[in-house]
């Protein structure tokens, strides 16, 4: 049972639709890509830019997730 106040807007069903045509191994594809330049930055000297880059893993795989539930569960 979906109350009223809990109702998601239009924005993030369209939001939604959009990220569900997104294949989920793309986000791991791309976390460990980052891991991978991460890597080679530091190697590199670029410690700055090294980690930037590395800090970018843990919100890739967390929008994986989300793209996995919202293709899982569907809009409510």
């Amino acid at each position: 049972m979906v109350r009223p106040e809990h109702a998601e807007g239009d924005l993030a069903r369209l939001i939604e639709q959009q990220t569900a045509k997104i294949p989920s191994h793309w986000f791991l594809i791309g976390a460990f890509g980052a891991m991978g330049l991460s890597l080679g930055l530091e190697l590199a000297g670029r410690r700055r830019e090294g980690r930037f880059v590395g800090q970018w893993p843990t919100p890739l795989l967390i929008m994986g997730i989300y793209n996995k539930i919202v293709k899982t569960l569907g809009t409510r």
